[in-house]
């Protein structure tokens, strides 16, 4: 494997327009591929995929990407931007762990947290950041243990908890950071009542180079068998991921193949290399 994750984000229809829309919001930022299906964009090192996937999923703030800002005025100018057509989630204020934060979902329903904070803090400008809430609330150091036990060079960089008064189960996670690979992640937990839970809008590609990547973390990962299809599995927390191969966005720009490969991996729940090679 590359080491490489990459978040994939849902559309109904209107990849390209998002992708080239946060192309214009981010410094660093550049619009860098077009199929039938994706669009990608990639900021400052981080490649993101939007997908056309039609009405089905809407993205919501159960995971969000934390943004690491270098000054205030770049906080400001991604949040004018993204809050044209979006909402606040919370104001742009200064916060015990930001002198400057904000967070805004946009018009298509990501949301963001800006912050005035060093990317080199975390090697990584764009982290995922994970809301355990629900029935999921309380399970979020065991999602950190089980995420870490699977990805090579992995490990928890810190956990912070409630404390007593905090309006929260004391103890349970309020901030914490850990790393799969060279991949950074944030994650809490809050047991206040939100409409809205881990779901297939928001998932995380893992490229394989192999057909042995592929089936280990099929067989780690996958937890819902109903979930699984063309790729695609929902894990035991409800956070979904794409075990695809590195190979297939060489085969699908191949004019000859891109159709029978198409036709073939819709067929497949765990992708089959071979078998995608022979279409």
């Amino acid at each position: 494997m590359k080491n490489q994750i990459i978040p994939c984000l849902w559309f109904n229809g209107n990849a390209k327009e998002a992708a080239i829309f946060y192309s214009t919001i981010f410094k660093d930022t550049k619009w860098t591929e077009e199929n039938p299906f994706v669009s990608s964009f990639e900021s400052s090192g981080q490649k993101f995929m939007c997908l056309n996937g039609g009405p089905q999923f809407q993205i919501n703030p159960s995971i969000s990407f934390y943004v690491q800002c270098d000054t205030k005025d770049e906080v400001n100018q991604a949040w004018e931007g993204l809050i044209q057509g979006g909402s606040v989630l919370m104001p742009l204020d200064k916060y015990d762990w930001s002198a400057w934060y904000g967070w805004v979902q946009d018009r298509y329903g990501v949301s963001w947290q800006l912050s005035l904070s060093k990317p080199e803090d975390t090697g990584q400008k764009f982290v995922p950041f994970l809301m355990f809430t629900g029935d999921q609330n309380g399970r979020a150091e065991q999602a950190i243990q089980f995420y870490t036990s699977i990805f090579k060079h992995s490990g928890v960089t810190g956990i912070l908890r409630y404390g007593p008064g905090e309006n929260e189960n004391e103890n349970a996670v309020k901030h914490a950071q850990f790393s799969l690979g060279k991949n950074v992640f944030m994650v809490m937990e809050s047991s206040l009542s939100h409409d809205f839970g881990f779901n297939e809008a928001v998932s995380f590609v893992v490229d394989c180079d192999t057909q042995q990547e592929i089936d280990y973390y099929w067989e780690k990962l996958s937890a819902v068998p109903e979930a699984e299809q063309c790729g695609w599995l929902k894990d035991q927390f409800g956070v979904s991921w794409q075990i695809v191969p590195s190979i297939l966005p060489e085969l699908l720009s191949n004019p000859a193949k891109a159709e029978a490969v198409t036709t073939a991996f819709m067929q497949m729940k765990k992708f089959d290399i071979e078998a995608l090679k022979r279409a």
